[in-house]
């Protein structure tokens, strides 16, 4: 699959990833922006935007200080030229 379908699936709601990813266990995924006027919600809290998110809390590598963290995520130009990109189950 190409960037443009990864793209479409993270609009769906899928997770997808990339087989030339280092390390498995590892995904990105849209996280979707909230209205500043949604209910409990403080001000100083509330990401209005939608964003993609890599997910590396599931990495299973060999390197004991491989960061397992939730992060904002940018694709490079490698990651938009690739075509081995899938949904993640």
């Amino acid at each position: 699959m190409n960037f443009g379908t990864a793209i479409e699936q993270l609009k769906r709601g899928s997770s997808v990833a990339r087989k030339g990813w280092n390390g498995k266990g590892i995904f990105i995924k849209l996280k979707k922006g909230n209205s500043l006027n949604t209910p409990n919600n403080r001000f100083d809290e509330v990401m209005t935007h939608d964003f993609i998110y890599i997910d590396t809390t599931g990495l299973q590598t060999s390197n004991l200080e491989a960061p397992k963290d939730r992060v904002p995520w940018l694709a490079s130009q490698t990651d938009m030229l690739a075509n081995d990109w899938y949904v993640v189950e």
